[in-house]
C-alpha cells in the first residue's frame, strides 16, 4: 500500500478512534458517576436486618464505618439504606440539600402518632407548623412554666422518696409527660389530665409492637387508645373554644390562620398535640435517667454539681424558701455542661431516617430516588476526631463550642427538635431538687443498655431515693 493509501486510512480511522476514546470515557464518567456507595446488602428481602437486632445497633454501625468508611449501603427493615457517617455528609441531607431528602417513618407509626403531625411532612404546612411549636416552645414562653414545672419536680421526687425500688425511665417518662401537658395545655382539668395520660400509656405501649390488629395485642390496644385519645381532645378543644384560650400551645394551634384565613382542624390539631407528647416524653426521660447514672458513678462530679446549686440556694434562693426563677436555671453553668456530655455519651437519638425524593449524588456516589438515608449521630458524637477519649464521661469538652456539625443531640436543620429548650428547662429544674433535697442509690450493677427503641440503662435504671433532712441539705460542703 502507498504512502497516500496509509494516510487516507488514518484520516478516515482518525473520527472513529477519537468517538471510541470519548465514548468510553463519558461512559467511565457515567458508571463512576452512578456508582453505589460501599457495603452490604445482606441476604433477599430480609437484608441484614436480623444482624442489626441481634447486636447492640451501635456495634453494627460502627462495624460497617470502620470497614466500608464514613458513607456504606445496607438493607435493613425491608428497605436498601445509605448511611451516613460525618458531619458534612448530616449537614447536607439535613440542611443544605434538605429539600431532596423527606422525613420517612412506617405507616403504622404515621397511624399511631397521627399523619398530620408536623415531624410527617414537608414544605408549607411543615413550616407553618413548624412555626407556631416553635413560638410556643421558645424560652420567651416557657421562662413562666419555671415554678409549675418547679411543683411537677418536688412532687415527682418525693413520690420516690421512701426508700422502695424505683424504675428510674419509668417515673421519669411520668414527669417528662406532666410537663408535655403543661406545655401544651397550660392549666387543665385533672380528670382531662387522668385520661390523657392513661389512654397515652397504652398508646406508647404498643408504638413499638408488631403491627397486628389482632384483639387484644398490644398493637390493637394503641389503636383503641388512639381513636379515645382523639375524642378527649375534642371534648378539651370544644371547651377551650367558649372561653379566652391561653398562650399555650393548644391555644396557638386553634387561633392560627393560614394566608387564605384557613384554620386547622380537630384532626389536625390533635395530631400535632399527640406528635408533641410522643417528641417530650421518651427522649427527655431517657437522658434524665443517663444523667442520673452518670451522676451516681461519678463521685467527684456529682459533689461539684450539688455545690453549684446549693450556692443558688445559699445565695440567691433564701436557703431554698423561694421558688427557682428563670435566671437562676440560666446560672447552671456545670449542670448545663452535664446535660451536653450526657447528650454526647448516650445519643438518645443514635440516627434519623430520611428517604431520597430524587436520584442524589453524593461524593461520587449515588443515592437512588426511594432509598431510606440514615445520617448517624451516635458515630459523630462518639468519634474522637471530634471528641477526644470519646467514652470518657466529661463535661469539660464542653467549655468550648464543638465543632459545627459535630453535635445534633436534637438533630440539625428544618426537622430539628423544636423543643430541646423545653427539655433542658425541665432537666436543669428536676437536678436542682434531685441534688439539692434527695439522695439515691441505684440497685445492683447496671452496666448494660437497652433498647426500646431509645437507649435507656439497662432495666430502667432501679434505683432508691430518700429526701435528705432540710439541715442537712443547708450545710456548706456537705455532699
Amino acid at each position: 500500500m502507498d504512502v497516500v493509501g496509509v494516510l487516507a486510512i488514518h484520516i478516515l480511522f482518525l473520527p472513529t478512534l477519537v468517538l471510541y476514546l470519548y465514548l468510553r470515557k463519558h461512559k467511565s464518567k457515567s458508571q463512576q458517576k452512578n456508582k453505589l456507595p460501599p457495603g452490604s446488602m445482606g441476604w433477599p428481602y430480609i437484608g441484614e436486618t436480623l444482624q442489626f437486632y441481634s447486636q447492640d445497633p451501635n456495634v453494627f454501625f460502627a462495624a460497617k464505618q470502620k470497614r466500608y468508611g464514613e458513607i456504606f449501603k445496607t438493607h435493613i427493615l425491608g428497605c436498601p439504606c445509605v448511611m451516613l457517617a460525618s458531619p458534612e455528609a448530616a449537614r447536607f441531607v439535613l440542611v443544605t440539600r434538605a429539600q431532596l431528602f423527606k422525613p420517612t417513618y412506617p405507616e403504622s407509626k404515621e397511624q399511631m402518632i397521627g399523619p398530620c403531625a408536623l415531624f410527617f411532612h414537608q414544605g408549607d404546612y411543615h413550616t407553618r407548623l413548624r412555626r407556631l411549636v416553635q413560638s410556643s416552645l421558645a424560652p420567651e414562653a416557657i421562662r413562666k412554666l419555671v415554678p409549675d414545672i418547679e411543683a411537677i419536680a418536688v412532687s415527682t421526687l418525693e413520690s420516690w422518696s421512701g426508700g422502695d425500688l424505683v424504675n428510674t425511665f419509668r417515673g421519669m417518662k411520668k414527669f417528662s409527660f406532666h410537663v408535655g401537658v403543661l406545655a401544651v395545655f397550660g392549666s387543665l382539668d385533672a380528670y382531662y389530665k387522668q385520661q390523657l395520660e392513661k389512654n397515652y400509656s397504652i398508646l406508647d405501649q404498643g408504638y413499638n409492637s408488631f403491627s397486628t390488629n389482632i384483639p387484644g395485642t398490644p398493637y390493637r390496644k394503641a389503636i383503641l387508645a388512639r381513636k379515645r385519645l382523639n375524642q378527649i381532645l375534642s371534648e378539651i378543644i370544644y371547651h377551650k373554644k367558649e372561653k379566652l384560650v391561653e398562650k399555650d400551645l393548644l391555644g396557638c394551634l386553634m387561633n392560627s390562620k393560614d394566608e387564605k384565613g384557613n384554620i386547622l382542624t380537630d384532626d389536625q390539631i390533635a395530631d400535632n398535640i399527640i406528635g408533641v407528647l410522643f417528641a417530650a416524653q421518651d427522649t427527655t426521660a431517657s437522658v434524665l435517667t443517663w444523667i442520673l447514672k452518670y451522676l451516681h458513678d461519678n463521685p467527684k462530679l456529682r459533689k461539684a454539681v450539688k455545690a453549684e446549686h446549693k450556692a443558688i440556694l445559699l445565695e440567691s434562693n433564701d436557703g431554698g424558701n423561694r421558688s427557682l426563677t428563670w435566671a437562676q436555671t440560666r446560672n447552671m453553668h456545670l449542670t448545663y455542661r452535664v446535660i451536653l456530655e450526657s447528650l454526647r455519651m448516650a445519643s438518645i437519638i443514635s440516627f434519623t431516617f430520611r428517604e431520597a425524593v430524587a436520584d442524589v449524588e453524593y461524593k461520587g456516589y449515588l443515592i437512588p430516588k426511594g432509598w431510606k438515608v440514615m445520617p448517624l449521630f451516635r458515630n459523630i458524637h462518639h468519634n474522637p476526631e471530634f471528641f477526644p477519649d470519646t467514652q470518657n464521661f466529661d463535661p469539660s469538652r464542653f467549655e468550648v463550642a464543638p465543632i459545627p456539625n459535630t453535635f445534633m443531640p436534637f438533630g440539625n436543620g428544618i426537622h430539628a427538635c423544636p423543643g430541646n429548650e423545653l427539655a433542658k428547662l425541665e432537666m436543669l429544674i428536676l437536678i436542682h431538687h434531685l441534688v439539692t433535697k434527695f439522695r439515691w442509690e441505684v440497685e445492683g450493677s447496671q452496666s448494660g443498655i437497652q433498647y426500646g427503641p431509645f437507649p435507656v440503662p439497662q432495666h430502667g435504671l432501679p434505683a432508691r431515693f430518700w429526701k435528705q433532712p432540710r439541715s442537712l441539705r443547708q450545710r456548706p460542703g456537705c455532699a
